[in-house]
C-alpha cells in the first residue's frame, strides 16, 4: 500500500537513520532536524535529543539517509522520444530531438516534461538540469511541469543568435528569466547556448556576463563526440572550448555537458577559469565515440557533475556507469583499479553535482540551512549484506527500488515509487493516449530500423 506512515510527512521531523551521508563520509548515531522545508540540526543523535527536547525522534532502522541525487545535464521535455534514438548515429538532435519538440503541443510540452520529472523523482534526482527546450512554446509549461511533479529544476531559456539581425528581443527575454523565478522555490534560472557556434561571440560573452551577474549557471553542449568537434572547427576554425574561450564565456558560470576529446591545453583551460563538467557517461556508452577524462578533471579541480543527458532516470545506473566508463576509458591502460573509488562518482552525484550546477549553497548535502532535499533508502536487502564499504556499494551495488521516500524542499514527493499529492497512473494513460500521435507528426528521420512488433 502506498500509504507512508504520517511520522515521515511532518513539517517538522527529527530523523534517526541508522546511516548518514554527510560530507565527512557514512555515519552511524546521527540525526537530522528538518523544518520548514531546510535541514535545521545535524549531529549525534544524544545531542539533537538535548537540544530538541520535544521532538520525539523516528527511528529508521536499516535506512540511510542521503542527499538526493543531481542531474546535472537533462532534456526534459524529450521523454517522448526514449528508445527512436537507440542505435542511431551521434547527430541525432538534428533528425528526432528537434522535430520532436517542434512538434509537441503545449499539453504535450506539459506532459513530456512531467513524465521526465516523474522519472527523475523515481531514479533518486531530487535536482534536474534542464538544457532548454527547443519548442516554441517557451519555458513557462515546463516550470509548471516540473513544480507540479515536485522535482528541483535548474531552468535553462536557450539564446542561440546564429542567423538573427536583432538580438534585443532575445537578450530582453533572457534578463526576465534571469529575473522572474524569485517566488518559485523549486525553479532556478539559467541561460543556454546549445552549442558554442549556434550564437556569436558576442551573444556568447553576453549570456555568461548575465549568468555570471546573476549566479546563474550557463549551459551548453562542447565536444559531446568526433561530430560536433569537426563541425566547430569547420564552421568556426576553432574547437568548442576554444570559441568559448575566445568570447569570454568560461569562468565558474560555466556548465559544459559532455566535454569529451579534451586536449591537455583545454583541460588546463577549464581548470585556470573554474568552469565546471557535467560527465555524461550513458550518453558516451549509447550515441558517443569518447568518455570524458573525469578523473583527471577532478584532480585538477574542476568542478565534476553527473549527467543523464535525458538518456534513464536512475542515478544508480548512472553512477555505476560513471566508474565503469572511466575504468574502461582510463583505468585498464593504467592499471588504476579503483579510478578514484566509489566515494568519488557517489560525491559527482550529489555535492559535487550540486556545485557544477551553481546550487552548492541550496542543496546536494545534508547541512543545517540546506534545503531538505533527501532519499531515504532501505539498505535491508540482500545485495549489501554483508556491507564492507557503504559508498562502493552504493555506486555498484544499490538500486532505485531501494529507495524508500524521496524528499524535495522538506516535502515528501514520492513514496516507494509513486507521488502522493497526484495521480502518476492517469499522467502515464494520458502520455500513452498522445504520444504516438505526437511522434506521427513529427518530421523524425531514423536511419536504425525499428523491429516489427509480432
Amino acid at each position: 500500500m502506498n500509504t507512508p506512515p504520517p511520522s515521515l510527512q511532518a513539517d517538522d521531523m527529527l530523523l534517526a537513520p541508522e546511516w548518514l551521508l554527510l560530507d565527512s563520509g557514512l555515519a552511524q548515531g546521527m540525526a537530522v532536524r528538518v523544518r520548514a522545508g531546510r535541514f535545521e540540526d545535524v549531529g549525534p543523535l544524544a545531542e539533537l535529543r538535548l537540544r530538541h527536547p520535544t521532538s520525539l525522534p523516528v527511528e529508521l532502522p536499516r535506512r540511510l539517509l542521503m542527499p538526493g541525487f543531481i542531474d546535472t545535464h537533462h532534456h526534459l521535455t524529450q521523454s517522448f522520444g526514449k528508445s527512436l534514438a537507440f542505435g542511431e548515429p551521434s547527430e541525432i538532435f538534428r533528425r528526432i530531438w528537434v522535430p520532436l519538440e517542434g512538434s509537441l503541443d503545449e499539453r504535450g510540452l506539459y506532459l513530456a516534461a512531467k513524465l521526465a520529472a516523474l522519472e527523475a523523482l523515481r531514479g533518486g534526482f531530487t535536482t534536474a538540469c534542464d538544457a532548454g527546450t527547443r519548442s516554441e512554446l517557451g519555458v513557462d509549461t515546463v516550470a509548471q511541469a516540473v513544480t507540479d511533479a515536485g522535482l528541483r529544476c535548474v531552468l535553462g531559456l536557450i539564446c542561440n543568435d546564429a542567423g538573427v539581425t536583432d538580438t534585443q528581443p532575445l537578450i530582453e527575454a533572457a534578463e526576465r528569466h534571469l529575473a522572474r523565478w524569485d517566488d518559485n522555490g523549486l525553479v532556478h534560472p539559467s541561460l543556454a547556448i546549445s552549442i558554442p557556434e549556434a550564437a556569436t561571440d558576442g551573444m556568447l560573452a553576453r549570456v555568461a556576463a548575465l549568468c555570471a551577474q546573476s549566479g546563474a549557471p550557463f549551459q551548453t553542449h562542447v565536444n559531446e563526440h568526433t561530430a560536433s568537434l569537426e563541425r566547430s572547427i569547420i564552421a568556426r576554425g576553432l574547437r568548442p572550448i576554444e570559441v568559448l574561450e575566445h568570447a569570454g564565456a568560461l569562468g565558474p558560470h560555466a556548465l559544459l555537458a559532455h566535454a569529451t576529446l579534451l586536449t591537455p591545453r583545454e583541460m588546463r583551460v577549464l581548470r585556470d577559469t573554474g568552469s565546471a563538467v557535467s560527465y555524461c557517461p550513458v550518453a558516451s556508452i549509447w550515441k558517443g565515440n569518447a568518455v570524458a577524462q573525469a578523473g583527471m578533471l577532478s584532480e585538477l579541480g574542476v568542478p565534476v557533475g553527473l549527467g543523464s543527458d535525458g538518456t534513464r532516470g536512475d542515478a544508480f545506473r548512472l553512477m555505476d556507469a560513471a566508474e565503469t566508463c572511466q575504468r574502461f576509458a582510463y583505468g585498464l591502460a593504467a592499471d588504476d583499479f579503483s579510478c578514484g573509488g566509489g566515494w568519488q562518482w557517489l560525491e559527482a552525484a550529489t555535492a559535487g553535482g550540486a556545485r557544477a550546477a551553481g546550487l552548492g549553497e541550496r542543496t546536494g548535502r545534508i547541512a543545517p540551512g540546506l534545503a531538505a532535499d533527501f532519499l531515504l533508502l532501505d539498505l535491508d536487502v540482500p545485495e549489501l549484506l554483508p556491507s564492507w564499504d557503504l559508498a562502493w556499494e552504493l555506486v555498484r551495488l544499490a538500486n532505485r527500488d531501494q529507495i524508500e521516500a524521496v524528499y524535495v524542499a522538506g516535502k515528501m514527493r514520492l513514496w516507494r515509487g509513486w507521488p502522493l499529492d497526484w495521480d502518476a497512473r492517469a499522467l502515464m494513460q494520458e502520455v500513452a493516449a498522445i504520444a504516438r500521435d505526437t511522434l506521427a507528426r513529427a518530421p523524425i528521420v531514423k536511419l536504425h530500423p525499428v523491429r516489427a512488433v509480432r
